[in-house]
């Protein structure tokens, strides 16, 4: 896969990018590109932004910036490419989401800052607008990583272990629920001890215990 990430601060990445997982991806073959809008803006002074029609505080990120950006990276047929807009207002991202652009080929996600996006470019140069929760961000850098976090874990050789994925909060394997509990040694610790069926060495009920509470835990939330 590749993955590119539109942004004001691709340095905000460099922490991102060193994260095993994501080199393991690199090493089987994904790739992770950055492109500054301020490198190709048609304005002058490298500027990205303007004050918003109709008035009001902030400014806003300019359509014919992302769409020079778009141009660069792209050239005029960007068809083979999923553009992401993300955006406070977009699909919420969730793990069927992940699941879904992991099978795509090309993303691209589009970071939006100070008021945001003319809308404009969600409407006409994106594909998708994505949402990671119902809250605002300064800007569009923290929700890139968490997408590509998302994704890139469930691409082929980025985890060590090829099961690490397999039954995780919100796999099919636990139908959509959250993870169920773990524990490790020491087995009592200031009294607090570990569930005995997890110390019998009856697989069988194991699971049966992992999958209830991996139920109770979707009951509450």
């Amino acid at each position: 896969m590749i993955f590119d990430v539109f942004t004001l601060f691709p340095e905000h990445f460099e922490w991102f990018a060193g994260q095993r997982h994501v080199r393991n991806a690199g090493e089987h073959g994904s790739e992770l590109r950055f492109f500054n809008y301020r490198d190709t803006t048609p304005l002058g002074a490298g500027q990205v932004d303007d004050s918003p029609y109709g008035g009001g505080a902030g400014m806003v990120m300019r359509v014919d910036v992302v769409d020079a950006s778009l141009e660069a990276a792209y050239g005029p047929d960007r068809d083979g490419v999923r553009k992401l807009a993300l955006t406070p207002g977009g699909r919420r991202f969730d793990e069927g989401l992940a699941s879904e652009l992991a099978r795509e080929s090309h993303l691209a996600l589009l970071c939006g800052r100070y008021e945001g996006f003319d809308e404009r470019i969600v409407a006409h140069l994106a594909d998708d607008a994505v949402s990671i929760g119902p809250y605002v961000l300064s800007g569009g850098e923290l929700p890139a990583m968490v997408v590509a976090d998302a994704v890139l874990r469930k691409l082929p050789g980025s985890l060590g272990d090829s099961e690490s994925a397999l039954e995780e909060s919100f796999s099919e394997a636990l139908g959509g629920a959250p993870e169920y509990p773990h524990y490790t040694r020491p087995p009592t610790y200031r009294g607090w001890g570990v569930p005995e069926i997890l110390l019998s060495g009856d697989h069988a009920k194991v699971r049966e215990w992992r999958l209830e509470r991996s139920r109770e835990r979707a009951a509450r939330t």
